[in-house]
């Protein structure tokens, strides 16, 4: 069986091809790295440079955007954005709808609540609690 390919014209009109990810048959860019562990729903767009590490979890009609990083272990919530350059940290969680601006970074731990919006060049700290949950606070 070959590699089957779907392209798409970007707003530039430069034409992109994916590829359908073989853990959850999301669509992944051929320029994007993701781990072979992670899980990319069927739903999900990886867009090119973007990178997705070890057992990170994308869900239902998530995006990462381009040259955006999503760190071991984190989970990206259903119809979630991370934008260009975005960094999500290890066991992060975004929670569905969350809108995570350019170039913005999630800190290892943090949980982003539903239809949170983190504005461009923000950082999103871990809580307590957050830390807490990992058995990284006192």
């Amino acid at each position: 069986m070959g590699i089957h390919y779907v392209e798409f014209e970007d707003d530039s009109g430069v034409l992109r091809r994916y590829r359908k990810h073989p853990n959850g048959r999301g669509l992944v860019a051929t320029t994007a790295k993701v781990d072979a562990t992670a899980f990319v729903h069927p739903t999900a767009y990886v867009d090119p440079g973007a990178q997705v590490l070890r057992n990170a979890e994308i869900g239902p009609g998530a995006w990462i955007d381009r040259d955006a990083i999503v760190a071991e272990r984190a989970v990206i919530g259903v119809n979630a954005h991370v934008g260009r350059g975005a960094i999500i940290g290890r066991n992060a969680l975004l929670g569905p709808f969350a809108e995570i601006g350019v170039g913005a970074r999630v800190q290892n731990g943090a949980r982003v609540p539903r239809e949170t919006t983190l504005a461009d060049g923000d950082e999103y700290r871990a809580s307590n609690d957050d830390l807490r949950r990992l058995g990284l606070a006192a």
